[in-house]
């Protein structure tokens, strides 16, 4: 873009940018491929509605109930990504879930059934 008002943009930058777009150096977030995407497991476990608040998701994997891929967490900080297996323990059992997907916002409960695979 090339402003008129006497601002310091020259056609070379311009070109410069244009020539990065195209070769596909500057990243698009709207769109990540699905290896690159994730989510704190607080959060993916909220969306999934296997508890009813985010915070409980925290205290959970702050307690150290929550493993991912086998591996004890112990921070509500941790990443899940596609096809990760999470395993929660909660007081009327044990659920096993591989994770197929994410979701931006908590939905209902049809749209957070497809965002796991019950392994258990």
């Amino acid at each position: 873009m090339i402003r008129k008002s006497g601002s310091r943009f020259s056609e070379e930058i311009v070109l410069t940018q244009l020539r990065r777009a195209a070769a596909g150096s500057v990243r698009s977030d709207d769109d990540p491929s699905p290896q690159h995407r994730r989510q704190r497991i607080d959060r993916w476990l909220w969306h999934a509605r296997v508890v009813r608040t985010r915070g409980a998701a925290a205290a959970l994997a702050d307690a150290g109930y929550v493993r991912v891929n086998g591996a004890r967490i112990d921070a509500p900080g941790r990443m899940v990504r596609t096809g990760d297996v999470v395993t929660v323990a909660l007081d009327r059992g044990v659920r096993v879930l591989k994770v197929t997907g994410f979701a931006e916002r908590r939905g209902p409960a049809g749209t957070a059934a497809s965002l796991y695979e019950d392994l258990a």
